[in-house]
This record gives structure tokens, sequence and C-alpha cells, in this order.
């Protein structure tokens, strides 16, 4: 068999791999959106807080309520504390998207 007939079954074959958990992920979307819509009536009506993404900083716990001065509290131009500081990004009222 030539090697490039191989290279091209198996390209082939991922691209149906592919395809297929692109299926399957679309399949589970529409089986878990009464669930998730559930779940989103459930957090409205009982005034649900928001996730608490990091237990670091009070900053990196809700970035959705956070001070934006907090991270550089020592200094403007000091160094993160903590790992998870790069890892969140700005609260969306730091970006302008409210």
């Amino acid at each position: 068999m030539r090697k490039s007939t191989l290279f091209l079954s198996a390209a082939g074959l991922m691209t149906a791999l592919l395809l297929a958990a692109f299926m399957n992920a679309r399949a589970r979307q529409q089986a878990d959106l009464p669930l998730l819509r559930r779940n989103a009536e459930l957090v409205r009506r009982l005034e649900l807080t928001d996730l608490c993404l990091f237990t670091e900083a009070q900053y990196t716990r809700n970035p959705a309520v956070t001070v934006l001065h907090t991270p550089f509290q020592d200094h403007p131009h000091s160094f993160e504390h903590f790992p998870s500081g790069s890892l969140a990004g700005p609260p969306p009222h730091a970006r302008g998207d409210e």
C-alpha cells in the first residue's frame, strides 16, 4: 500500500470521526435544552449568585463583581500574586460589555 493512500485513508477516517463528534454534540445540545431552561428558571427564581471560579483571591472568585483596582492594590505595575489571575479574564464591566 502506498503511503499517500494510507495518509488519505487516515485523514478521511479522522474527518468522519470529527463530523460524528459534531453531530453528537448537536444532538446532546438539543436533548439538554429543556434541562438548561429549567435550571435557568430555578436560578432566576431563587436569585442565586454567580459561580465561584477560584478560591484564591477576591477578584478571581467572581469576576462579575470584582473591584477593578484590587489586583493592583500594592502597586499599579505589580505582578500577579495568584496564578488564577492569569486564567480569568477581566470582568464584563471592565471590558465595557454591559
